[in-house]
């Protein structure tokens, strides 16, 4: 999977109309007026680092389910029904249980599931650049979910593909 990542702290009513959302188009509605309105506490874009961040926190696939780190990227309800975009969202409780989770990791926990990621499997180019990439928006990660968790906000993870 190739797209771009961006995480989204959303309002409380932001997040009351993405569950009130009855099809694609609402929702897409939903994401465009985040992205157009959003300041920049309440974001962060995670590039192509989203990919790896996600199996470091599972069992080192896409489709790792490992609760709640999982959360963090695709975890979350799927809020779009085609293949040509994800929009996952997470409650403001398991914001709270993803930010705890995420609060013990540090650089070498993270290499070790790096490294465990089987190059076959992974659409990035494994390596020392690939980590510090991954490293650097892991961190990011971390404090954006920190944030979120602090100010009671639901999350939205997109990503088009």
């Amino acid at each position: 999977m190739g797209g771009l990542g961006v995480h989204f702290a959303l309002t409380s009513d932001q997040e009351e109309q993405l569950l009130d959302a009855v099809d694609d188009d609402e929702v897409m509605s939903l994401v465009d007026e985040v992205e157009k309105t959003i300041g920049e506490r309440d974001l962060v874009a995670t590039d192509k680092a989203w990919d790896a961040i996600h199996r470091c926190l599972t069992d080192g696939t896409l489709y790792g389910q490992d609760m709640p780190l999982s959360l963090a990227i695709l975890g979350g309800e799927q809020f779009h029904d085609e293949d040509d975009y994800i929009v996952s969202y997470v409650s403001v409780d398991e914001v709270q249980e993803v930010s705890v989770a995420l609060s013990g990791w540090d650089e070498a926990r993270l290499r070790e599931r790096y490294d465990a990621i089987d190059p076959e499997d992974y659409d990035g180019l494994k390596g020392d650049d690939d980590f510090a990439y991954t490293w650097e928006n892991f961190v990011e990660l971390i404090g954006f979910f920190a944030e979120a968790a602090v100010n009671k906000k639901a999350v939205i993870f997109t990503v088009d593909q």
